[in-house]
């Protein structure tokens, strides 16, 4: 009996073999390497650049004269920069406490179905529209013994009112804390409204049923209920500190001395103002050492939670 030949293959078998073959250069890869060869040398290329001439005796121009960790020795031993260390803890502090309450408070008020709810919050939100130089120099007016609030108090009868933060060098780091709060607060508020606005009515209402009062719901019951809405904001609000520089610039300059300086306008002066290249570029690795030591364990929570829930 002679054997049956075997059947051609059809264009439909073919396919999946078509398929296998495959470049792995599709036209979506070819669409963003440009981009992706561009990030990796304008970013990544730049901070191993900077991460080397942190190790030389740089000045004005680059030298490859490597001196080992002496720029970083000789960082930590300079007052001003420990200076702007103890004001950024200052700053990062004040800051993210008083946006987190802030914030917190607006939005359960918000989230009390009030009349005009969308115009009160886009009244809270309208800082953020504004840039951080803006800011910095209209609250640079605002708090001026000149023309700000001390002269408005004087001009009311109260002729011993004080406010001169502004020009006083033990209080001009508060200054930064009140301009960056009047900016971030709406923007906190507005996560954890979304994040009220996500808890599950039949849970309060079960509470009511239970004789428990509004306050003792937001606190015992909603408010823990937002632990991952206070994570995130507390993530951008640190990292926001640490990357404080226009408002800075803007507001104080660093002064009165360098009284109000930050790590960022720190290495903005050594590099640029100063000429000292390798000591700004290792004040700019330490700055970089700091936000990945914030942003790491933010990326790890993120995936673990992503994880869990698909797990589940």
């Amino acid at each position: 009996m002679r054997p049956t030949p075997s059947r051609l293959p059809h264009a439909a078998d073919a396919e999946p073999l078509r398929r296998s073959k495959k470049t792995p250069w599709s036209p979506a890869a070819l669409a963003i390497a440009p981009t992706f060869i561009l990030v990796a040398i304008s970013v990544y290329g730049f901070i191993g650049w900077t991460t080397i001439i942190s190790f030389t005796k740089s000045r004005y121009f680059p030298e490859y004269d490597f001196v080992g960790l002496s720029q970083y020795v000789r960082l930590w031993e300079s007052d001003r920069w420990n200076t702007s260390v103890i004001n950024l803890v200052l700053f990062s502090i004040g800051f993210a406490l008083i946006s987190l309450l802030i914030g917190l408070l607006i939005a359960i008020f918000l989230d009390q179905k009030i009349r005009a709810e969308n115009t009160l919050r886009m009244i809270y939100l309208y800082p953020m529209a504004i840039s951080l130089i803006v800011t910095g120099i209209a609250w640079k007016w605002i708090l001026n013994p000149g023309t700000g609030i001390e002269h408005l108090l004087r001009s009311w009868g109260w002729e011993s009112a004080s406010f001169n933060w502004l020009v006083d060098p033990k209080m001009a780091v508060y200054t930064l804390v009140i301009a960056a709060v009047w900016q971030t607060a709406g923007f906190i508020m507005a996560i954890f409204l979304a994040g009220l606005r996500g808890v599950d009515s039949e849970i309060v209402k079960a509470a009511q049923l239970e004789g428990a009062g509004l306050f003792r719901i937001y606190t015992v019951i909603i408010i823990p209920m937002l632990r991952p809405a206070m994570f995130s904001a507390i993530i951008i609000l640190i990292y926001q500190a640490v990357r404080s520089f226009d408002l800075v610039v803007a507001l104080t300059n660093g002064g009165p001395g360098y009284s109000s300086d930050l790590p960022t306008t720190f290495m903005y002066n050594s590099t640029f103002l100063r000429g000292q290249m390798a000591q700004g570029s290792a004040s700019a690795v330490m700055i970089l050492l700091v936000v990945v030591a914030i942003v790491v364990p933010y990326l790890y929570a993120e995936f673990k939670r992503e994880h869990n829930d698909s797990s589940h």
